[in-house]
């Protein structure tokens, strides 16, 4: 009997495990001891961690560049309980304060001249060529946001872009002014355009005349530049071009194929019925130009459209 009983006491002490000790509870949130912040603001997930994924909190403002902001966890909660009360806690770990910083770079000269020059192409020179820029002063590279930056202009001058100006703006990110400059610029607009090689003559073919396609600073120019194809056996000069100059719009024309004094043919095209005379040419006229002719029975003087080199096309 007494061996029963010690077997079941036996048993029934194997059988019972020990309790097993209280689980720890997870801190609710790590704080962190710095953290980096842009414009947009202090957010929950930039100065805690935590085992449980963050909600986009918006805990407040940020602090402007080159200022620190210090949260204590007591003011972290006081943060969370006017935009997250659910959040609130008082398991915390880490930190007791966290300094908060805005991200920020130095400006050099380079990444200075980029925005301007972005934003003046833009704005101003467009698709008349390559705008390129510098100081005339040394550029004193500030401390500024590092986010996107873009330019605001307050002051240019009524010209726009020219080759020495004076300009004041602003950068600006998405959500603030990082501050306002004036600065003195050199300006320079390059494009490929038609230069004169050698003196080219008037009347000269353009298929035949000496010139070569080259890049220049076309920003001091205020007219429209000549625009052909190489080789164009339609165009010709208009008025002499030096050597070493670029050729305006106004240099080229229409090669003239009836010629001032010329005897043509002139057509009058009334309906079904077509007249033709005789005409004498009172001006040089390329295909599509309208001339002046006089018809040398009648001494009438008229007008008609180059057709080709011995046909006008006379209008009444």
């Amino acid at each position: 009997m007494r061996w029963y009983l010690f077997i079941f006491a036996f048993a029934g002490f194997v059988g019972k495990a020990p309790a097993a000790p209280p689980v720890a509870q997870a801190p609710a949130f790590n704080l962190r001891s710095v953290a980096e912040v842009t414009g947009q603001g202090v957010f929950l997930a930039q100065v805690v961690t935590s085992v449980r994924p963050l909600p986009a909190v918006r805990l407040c403002d940020a602090p402007a560049v080159g200022s620190t902001l210090e949260l204590s966890r007591s003011k972290i909660n006081d943060l969370l309980a006017a935009s997250a009360p659910g959040m609130m806690t008082t398991n915390w770990s880490g930190s007791d304060s966290i300094s908060i910083l805005r991200r920020s770079r130095s400006l050099n000269e380079a990444d200075a001249l980029a925005l301007l020059t972005a934003r003046l192409q833009q704005d101003c020179v467009k698709d008349e060529g390559k705008l390129e820029l510098s100081f005339t002063q040394p550029w004193n590279p500030p401390v500024v946001p590092d986010e996107p930056l873009r330019v605001k202009f307050l002051e240019l001058p009524a010209a726009g872009v020219t080759p020495f100006f004076i300009a004041r703006f602003q950068l600006c990110t998405a959500t603030e002014t990082a501050g306002t400059w004036q600065v003195s610029l050199q300006a320079h607009v390059w494009r490929d355009v038609w230069v004169a090689q050698s003196d080219l003559q008037s009347g000269e073919l353009l298929a035949d005349a000496d010139v070569q396609c080259d890049t220049r600073d076309v920003l001091a120019v205020h007219e429209p530049l000549a625009d052909f194809e190489p080789g164009d056996a339609t165009l010709e000069l208009a008025d002499p071009v030096y050597a070493n100059n670029i050729l305006m719009a106004r240099d080229i024309r229409r090669r003239s194929v009836i010629h001032r004094g010329q005897t043509a043919d002139a057509v009058l095209q009334d309906g079904g019925l077509s007249i033709m005379l005789k005409v004498v040419a009172l001006q040089d006229g390329a295909p599509g130009e309208v001339i002046r002719a006089r018809n040398p029975v009648s001494q009438r003087e008229l007008t008609g459209k180059v057709v080709d080199d011995h046909t006008i096309a006379i209008s009444l």
